[in-house]
């Protein structure tokens, strides 16, 4: 698999990763209190993490020249519109489990760190096995063409995140308690340190997330196996993807055929992957980076004219996917609070029917 070829020194590295991880700790400092994250404020915040990626793109082509920016770009923007499909998932996590849109930034931030890591061992042993075992390209590159056409024929496959087995096991092996207690994840009750239920929300997001990481950094790696490029594409790419959760989480209905774009970018992917290990040999970076971008551009473009009267879901002051106080119950009742003062017990019936998967 021919491949690019630049030497990352190991202190480039640490200061890529240490930049990283200040930023993490800058987006949680801002939002440590539990307020709602209204659409503006996550607009704006959404902006700067894509002003940021974008930057890093202009450092690498003033440092190694336009064909490793081309290729960063590719798959900045590829993860990028993967991380929709996350975020249809996370609002239907929020939903089942009523997590009130006050404490979902606190899941998703530790829902990005975990994210972060899955991506950073995925992207080294992906790379690794790749550039060793050449019929692993044949097999990752099926694999995402299988994922394209599930994309496609599953669109109504409903969700049930408390079937989900790391949930399971998670609440088997560790004392649960199915209320929110503020935004902790853990409390001391009658003696034992016991889980809450937004603990058990994040558990779903980590596990979604998990699976999510297994397609969208393969689809990376079909790009280019360079571990740095594909390390910073997908950081700098997750970094937005809370603020890009608040901003898309009440358009979600709007999306409608961007399922459409992905699979073809998927299967395009795939067939690329493949493809390198022929006498056809790898394709330009300025026609993946086209494909991915007219392909994208065309679904949301089709998208938002087929639902140009739908607008937000949920009304002002509602949290993407939550409730805004209190949680409701797969009944539909208010349900009442752990200590009396507005934190949510948390749906009461877990296993309950989760909703249904918005198309992607």
């Amino acid at each position: 698999m021919e491949e690019l070829s630049f030497a990352v020194p190991f202190w480039v590295w640490v200061a890529v990763s240490a930049a990283i991880a200040v930023m993490l700790a800058i987006d949680l400092f801002m939002h440590r209190d539990n307020h709602v994250i209204e659409f503006r404020e996550a607009a704006i915040w959404s902006g700067i993490w894509i002003a940021v990626g974008l930057a890093f793109g202009l450092v690498l082509w003033a440092w190694q020249g336009g064909e490793v920016a081309g290729t960063y770009y590719a798959g900045y923007l590829l993860e990028k519109a993967l991380s929709v499909d996350n975020i249809f998932v996370f609002a239907l996590i929020f939903t089942f489990f009523a997590v009130p849109a006050g404490y979902q930034h606190k899941v998703l931030f530790w829902g990005v760190v975990g994210a972060l890591v899955a991506r950073f061992v995925f992207i080294f042993l992906g790379a690794e096995l790749l550039n060793t075992f050449f019929w692993t390209a044949y097999l990752l590159g099926g694999f995402l063409v299988w994922t394209a056409w599930k994309m496609l024929v599953s669109k109504d496959e409903e969700v049930h995140p408390e079937r989900n087995p790391v949930v399971r096991i998670v609440r088997r092996i560790i004392p649960t308690d199915p209320r929110y207690h503020g935004a902790r994840f853990f409390v001391r009750l009658n003696g034992r340190r016991t889980a809450t239920l937004l603990f058990v929300a994040l558990i779903a997001v980590e596990a979604s997330d998990l699976v999510f990481a297994v397609d969208s950094v393969g689809a990376v790696l079909a790009i280019t196996t360079h571990t740095f490029l594909v390390w910073t594409a997908n950081a700098f790419a997750i970094l937005g993807l809370r603020s890009l959760y608040f901003c898309l989480a009440g358009l979600l209905r709007r999306f409608e055929y961007l399922h459409y774009g992905l699979a073809v970018v998927l299967a395009f992917a795939g067939v690329k992957l493949i493809l390198s290990e022929t006498p056809v040999g790898k394709l330009p970076i300025p026609l993946t980076l086209g494909v991915i971008v007219v392909t994208l551009g065309v679904s949301i473009v089709w998208s938002l004219m087929a639902t140009r009267g739908r607008g937000f879901t949920g009304g002002d002051g509602d949290g993407p996917g939550g409730a805004s106080v209190e949680a409701i119950g797969s009944d539909g009742e208010r349900l009442r609070t752990a200590d009396g003062s507005g934190d949510p017990e948390g749906p009461a019936g877990l296993s309950a029917p989760g909703p249904r998967t918005p198309p992607g």
